[in-house]
């Protein structure tokens, strides 16, 4: 009676059992990075001595960082494209789309484990893969055939019932799951969808509904592998790929969710986060400044198609910015072949490229204190680009009939016809670089000026004694610890520099903090490090000298992230102890060589002569790789025992 998570952990379990809560180890089959994490795990990789990667297929995408106004973005892509015809790494050069998009068309397969330097990689979920979002540095492992560690989840069944009607789509599916569970409703648990209302939905549609998971906080969500899949596979030329996978009949679930698409009507997120969700009834007829479509979430052949038909005859409003990127070269090529393309020029469409651009803040920041609405994931504060803006989460749909309108805008209102799946999609790969292993020793590896050393931890002492440098609140993201967006991204590869960009909208002298003290303490509340899997969330501020993040609770993947390079992550026993704490105190913790799993340590308020109780969520490895402080430390001395 196992559901779809555990048959396919079962397969892939390296270590531990099946058991909810308890730490295991996955095989990784396939890796992907992108370019605003993958300059870090290849030099990482490098770092580790890996010759050729031991997975089964590794891909490197270029889909972030395009903007090139300097040499460093375009630096980095040299680097990336040599250094992965050097170790085995399929390459997707830029302008061949959004690596999650790419991938689903292309790549990714039923029942396969598949782990990504980028936290929506649960996109490929909507085919039936196991994949996951983590820090560069757990992926360079899994590409030099290490396991990679997580906790055993929690299982979630969301059921689906009825049929989505016209103007209502996927993307209000998972808003609607989002209004229900929130933005930490998810954390350790995987989310499994089920029931008739599944058949009614390509795997694009259901891939949008992976994507935002990662919202939930989730480590992965997955649907079936059935007829739908094996449709949209032979269209993609790939129907070897297929593998049948669904959870039997009678398999137990930990938490189980209906949701009607029937009667489920457009929905909107609202500023500041994914989960602030109300029916978009509420809000119809607020003027809007900008209307944005594309993401990861919502650029598949069929949302422009959609966006197209909305759009067709028509011209954006006069006081909206209109912007659309197809998600993928395929997507962009089938428009242009077929006519779309023209029906969203002709509206007044600005046409971007194949990449994640607004949504990361590269590009397209709207104007003062504007209404934006983004078919993106995440709406979090500042991630435009411009902190008054008021960013809201939409369908494709509602951006299109909002765009025509001026106004937030009910798409079931518009009249236009509901385009046709194609009965094949156009197959061109030749932007996609393949590794000749015979030519690999011949490779040069090219290295731009901006590219610099890793910087490498020192080992935790026994005692901390640091001062409290910045207490947050709950829900803080990865946006808020280590900022994107066209300013910061170059220095991707330079942690000295993008260092200077920590908490820079919520501390803007934090760095300064840090050298001033010689590092620190960092308190914060629930959920801390939601958000992108961005590592340099925690090699930054390892650079800056922090040392401990003490936290009423951690995202998944920034408290992998904090391990990963020597950061002690500990949780208040007493969530109320939080409020003992101020910026400036002097917090000690003792006895640090001594950390074994499933117990508690004292910390002292030496500013305040109090004690507080705090707890750790650490394996064995865990607390190893800490004492070495971070994992590449770790490895060097494991090769050196070699």
């Amino acid at each position: 009676m196992p559901t779809m998570t555990e048959k396919i952990i079962q397969k892939h379990l390296a270590e531990g059992t099946l058991e909810r809560g308890k730490k295991i180890s996955l095989k990784i089959d396939q890796t992907l990075t992108q370019d605003a994490t993958g300059t870090m795990a290849y030099l990482q990789l490098e770092a580790m001595g890996v010759d050729q990667v031991k997975t089964e297929l590794s891909l490197s995408y270029v889909d972030h960082n395009t903007l090139q106004s300097g040499f460093e973005n375009a630096d980095d892509h040299k680097y990336l494209q040599t250094v992965a015809a050097k170790h085995g790494i399929y390459f997707s050069r830029a302008g061949n789309g959004i690596c999650h998009q790419v991938h689903l068309e292309r790549f990714a397969k039923p029942g396969k484990t598949l782990l990504g330097s980028d936290s929506h990689t649960p996109t490929a979920g909507g085919i039936g893969a196991f994949a996951m979002g983590a820090g560069g540095l757990d992926v360079a492992c899994a590409m030099a055939g290490r396991p990679f560690q997580l906790t055993m989840p929690k299982i979630v069944k969301v059921e689906l019932i009825g049929k989505l009607t016209q103007g209502v789509s996927s993307k209000d599916i998972i808003l609607k799951l989002l209004s229900l569970m929130s933005v930490k409703g998810g954390v350790g648990k995987v989310i499994e969808y089920c029931g008739d209302g599944v058949k009614t939905l390509s795997v694009p549609q259901r891939a949008t509904i992976t994507n935002m998971g990662a919202e939930l906080g989730a480590t992965t969500s997955i649907f079936p592998s059935d007829e739908i899949t094996e449709a949209f596979l032979r269209k993609q030329q790939r129907a070897d790929d297929f593998t049948p996978l669904c959870a039997d009949d009678d398999a137990v679930y930990d938490e189980a969710y209906t949701i009607n698409l029937s009667t489920l009507e457009p929905m909107i997120a609202m500023p500041h986060s994914p989960d602030n969700v109300v029916s978009i009834t509420e809000v119809e007829g607020k003027p809007i400044d900008q209307c944005s479509i594309g993401s990861c979430t919502n650029s598949s052949y069929m949302d422009m198609m959609s966006v197209a038909a909305i759009l067709k005859n028509k011209v954006a409003h006069q006081n909206v910015s209109l912007t659309i990127s197809p998600g993928s070269k395929q997507v962009l090529n089938m428009i242009a072949q077929n006519g779309a393309l023209a029906d969203m020029i002709a509206a007044g469409a600005r046409i971007l490229e194949s990449t994640c651009g607004p949504c990361i803040g590269m590009g397209q920041s709207p104007i003062t204190n504007a209404w934006s609405l983004r078919t993106f994931n995440r709406n979090f504060y500042g991630r435009s680009g411009t902190l008054s803006a008021n960013v809201c989460l939409v369908s494709p749909e509602v951006a299109a009939a909002s765009a025509i309108n001026g106004v937030i805008s009910d798409p079931r209102k518009t009249a236009y016809e509901l385009p046709e799946e194609p009965d094949e999609f156009l197959i061109d790969d030749r932007c996609i670089i393949i590794p000749d292993p015979n030519a690999a020793e011949s490779v040069e590896v090219i290295r731009g000026p901006n590219i610099k050393a890793l910087p490498i931890n020192q080992p935790m002492e026994n005692t901390i004694e640091k001062s409290v440098l910045l207490k947050v609140e709950d829900n803080i993201t990865t946006d808020h610890i280590m900022p994107a967006g066209a300013k910061v991204l170059p220095y991707r590869s330079n942690i000295e520099k993008i260092s200077q960009f920590v908490f820079r909208d919520v501390c803007a002298d934090f760095a300064k903090r840090c050298q001033n003290h010689n590092g620190g303490i960092i308190i914060a509340g629930s959920n801390y490090g939601q958000g992108s899997s961005r590592e340099h969330a925690a090699l930054a501020p390892m650079y800056l000298g922090i040392k401990a993040v003490i936290a009423k609770s951690f995202a998944r993947i920034h408290h992998a992230n904090l391990i990963n390079f020597g950061i002690l992550p500990l949780q208040f026993a007493d969530e109320a102890d939080y409020d003992k704490i101020d910026e400036g105190d002097v917090i000690q913790l003792n006895n640090l060589h001594d950390l074994k799993p499933n117990q508690t340590i004292i910390a002292e308020n030496l500013t305040k002569n109090s004690k507080l109780t705090l707890t750790y969520a650490l394996s064995e490895l865990d607390i190893r790789t800490l004492a070495y402080g971070g994992t590449l430390n770790l490895i060097k001395a494991e090769n050196q025992v070699k």
